[in-house]
C-alpha cells in the first residue's frame, strides 16, 4: 500500500525537478537577451580614442607608461552622446607623479574641486536621438547640472546647462551647434570654443557624428 502511495508522488517531484532544470538555463538566456538588448540601445563611438600617457621608469627616465584605445567609454542614449574620458586630476599644481590611471574612475561632468577633466565626446546627430524632450532634461540633471536664470525650468534645448568651468573645446571631427541664451554659433572641424562658465548646449543637426575634446578646469566666479 505504502509503494503504491509513494510511487505517483515521487513521479511528480522527479518531474517537478527536471521542469525547474529546464527553466534554469532559459531564464539565464532571456536574462542574457535582454541584456544585450539594452547594450545595443547605447550609442557606440565610430571610432575609438587612442590614448597615449607619459611617465617615468625607476630611473626617472622619460618613457611611455600607456599606448591604446582608452577604456572607461560611457554612452548616454536618451542624450545621445558617447563620452570618453581621458584624464582627470584633483588639484592645482597636478600631481604628476605615479603611474596610476587617473581616468580609471567614475566621475560626472564636473572636475573636482581644484582639478580637471579631459574627455572625448560623440554626438549624435539630433535626427538620430528618439529621447523627448522631458527625458532628455531630466537624463542631464541626474548629471548635477541644468542652465540658470530665467530659463532654467524650461531652457530653449533639453541640453542647456552651465558649469562653474573654463572649458576649452575643440571641434575634432563633424559639425555642430553651441546654443546660448538666444543666440547660436555653427562650429567645423579645427575649431576652438573658449567657454567661460555661460549656458550653452551643443546640437548636432547634421547627418554625421561630432567629436569634440574638452577641457574643464575648476573656476570660481
Amino acid at each position: 500500500m505504502l509503494t503504491r502511495f509513494l510511487t505517483p508522488v515521487l513521479a511528480t517531484l522527479a518531474i517537478s525537478a527536471v521542469s525547474r532544470r529546464m527553466e534554469q538555463p532559459l531564464a539565464a538566456a532571456q536574462n542574457q537577451k535582454a541584456t544585450a538588448k539594452q547594450t545595443s540601445m547605447a550609442p557606440k563611438p565610430t571610432s575609438q580614442i587612442r590614448r597615449v600617457v607619459t611617465g617615468k621608469d625607476p630611473a626617472g627616465k622619460a618613457i611611455v607608461l600607456m599606448d591604446g584605445p582608452a577604456p572607461n567609454v560611457v554612452g548616454t542614449p536618451e542624450r545621445g552622446t558617447t563620452s570618453t574620458l581621458l584624464w582627470v586630476t584633483d588639484s592645482t599644481p597636478a600631481v604628476v607623479s605615479g603611474n596610476a590611471d587617473a581616468a580609471n574612475r567614475k566621475i560626472g561632468i564636473l572636475p573636482p574641486g581644484n582639478g580637471t577633466v579631459l574627455r572625448v565626446i560623440e554626438f549624435a546627430p539630433e535626427k538620430d536621438v528618439k529621447s523627448d524632450y522631458d527625458t532628455r532634461l531630466r537624463a542631464l540633471r541626474q548629471q548635477g547640472v541644468g542652465p540658470e536664470g530665467p530659463s532654467r525650468d524650461h531652457p530653449r534645448h533639453p541640453g542647456m546647462h552651465r558649469t562653474r568651468t573654463i572649458d576649452y573645446a575643440i571641434i575634432l571631427t563633424g559639425e555642430i551647434d553651441m546654443l546660448m541664451d538666444d543666440s547660436e554659433v555653427h562650429l567645423k572641424a579645427g575649431d576652438v570654443v573658449v567657454q567661460r562658465a555661460t549656458n550653452h548646449a551643443w546640437v548636432n543637426r547634421g547627418t554625421q557624428p561630432c567629436k569634440v575634446a574638452f577641457v574643464l578646469i575648476d573656476a570660481k566666479d
